[in-house]
């Protein structure tokens, strides 16, 4: 079998398979190397989230098979860690869990809103809670902090170095990867790169944001950047001051999305959305850096943590991440023509890409299991809308997020603009 795209969800897949049937041809094809992509360049949060909403995915299915999948992405968390262990892969992970700060009365609300909506779906105390000013601040000592939810569901680990290692892993296993080997289509039995023509009985897509150079997926993922920033190595002192003992992930809850974790290293990394969507879904290594949302993430930083004044960011980086109509992720495998898939994570994909390989061995295999079950599965989401449409749409997406931001900062009061675009930005 042929896997395009050396990525989390291709060398899941790979590893997964190999182990299940080591008799198995499986070729990985990677256009740069292994990693290169959203894989290799995210926030290093391993959460339990998926994009898309319970409400949604009962819509859709039930709401049994929604709390299923919910339940698979808080296991996928563990699995991903024990995998580690197996393989022998130093990711540095650690799973001290997520915490997020509301930091007004608007986000205070919405920290409300998320623990009742939590209890309606009957997830207690050990999948989310409600922190105190108090409690949040032993975590978390962020600037005028009114509460915080927290989930233990979350580990912080180095991406890159889980990718890489798990490259290694399915290398051991006799999976062949050919990096620096674009594919230029694919199609039944069949993808054609830049060096020749590889044949399979089945072809995984596993290209996530980069989706769209495909021929016939221009409208299936849109790819939207997230920007990232670290800091030099901190000082204990500095580290007494901030909190995350556990290394846990954090953010805030604010409208534009934003997150952090404290490295096994003492580094303070902090990512976040703002740059802008690109006509016709073009991803290049120039969009990779932004110096505005830099400054934006830097300032913000230190609005969150004044101790960091005067500290030196010594990285910053970027990388797009795909993103579906719905803001549903999705795998499949469609038996008559040997073609699978699986992304669209919208940034929450280091447990999910396991989940994805998981589940795609047991479709390749012919397995009925609970994880092919899932109400993801074989979900289409439709396609995006055909340019400027979509550049204009997404792009005015992302200026409400921060306007709306804005907005509840001048009045203190939940943001009209955020409640009338919510249903257009899933």
């Amino acid at each position: 079998m042929a896997v395009v795209g050396a990525g989390l969800t291709g060398l899941w897949t790979a590893l997964y398979l190999a182990r299940a049937d080591p008799t198995l041809r499986i070729v990985v094809l990677e256009a740069e190397t292994a990693g290169f992509g959203a894989s290799g360049r995210n926030g290093g949060w391993c959460s339990a989230l998926f994009p898309a909403s319970l409400p949604t995915l009962a819509a859709a299915s039930s709401r049994r098979a929604a709390l299923a999948q919910h339940a698979a992405m808080r296991a996928s968390v563990d699995e991903v860690a024990r995998a580690c262990v197996e393989e022998g892969v130093d990711a540095q992970l650690a799973k001290g869990g997520t915490i997020v700060l509301a930091r007004s009365r608007p986000q205070l609300a919405r920290a409300h809103a998320e623990v009742d909506a939590a209890r309606a779906w009957g997830r207690d105390e050990d999948d989310l809670r409600l922190l105190g000013p108090a409690e949040a601040d032993a975590v978390l000592r962020g600037r005028g902090t009114l509460a915080a939810t927290y989930t233990p569901d979350c580990a912080a680990l180095h991406p890159a170095r889980l990718v890489r290692g798990l490259a290694e892993a399915v290398e051991r296993r006799g999976v062949l990867i050919h990096e620096r080997t674009r594919a230029t289509s694919i199609g039944p039995g069949r993808v054609e790169t830049t060096h020749g023509t590889v044949r399979a009985d089945v072809v995984v897509r596993a290209t996530e944001g980069y989706t769209a150079r495909l021929p016939g997926h221009a409208r299936t993922l849109a790819p939207v950047y997230s920007l990232m920033i670290a800091s030099e190595p901190l000082p204990p002192e500095v580290w007494e001051e901030i909190g995350l003992a556990r290394r846990e992930t954090f953010s805030d809850h604010r409208h534009l999305v934003v997150y952090g974790q404290r490295t096994a290293d003492d580094r303070i990394v902090f990512g976040g959305r703002g740059a802008p969507y690109h006509l016709g879904s073009r991803t290049h290594p120039s969009f990779d850096r932004d110096d505005r949302v830099f400054a934006g993430l830097h300032a913000a930083l230190l609005d969150l943590f004044p101790a960091l004044r005067g500290t030196r960011f010594t990285h910053a980086w970027g990388g797009a991440l795909g993103i579906p109509r719905d803001w549903c992720a999705s795998l499949g495998l469609d038996r008559r023509s040997g073609l699978a898939w699986a992304g669209g994570y919208v940034g929450d994909g280091l447990s999910t890409t396991n989940l994805a390989g998981r589940t795609l061995r047991d479709l390749v295999l012919g397995l009925d299991t609970d994880l092919t079950a899932l109400p993801w599965v074989g979900h289409r989401s439709p396609a995006w809308e055909p340019e400027p449409r979509r550049w204009l749409g997404i792009n005015a997406g992302l200026t409400a997020t921060t306007w709306a931001d804005a907005e509840e900062r001048l009045t203190r009061r939940p943001s009209l603009l955020a409640r009338a675009t919510a249903p257009f930005l899933g």
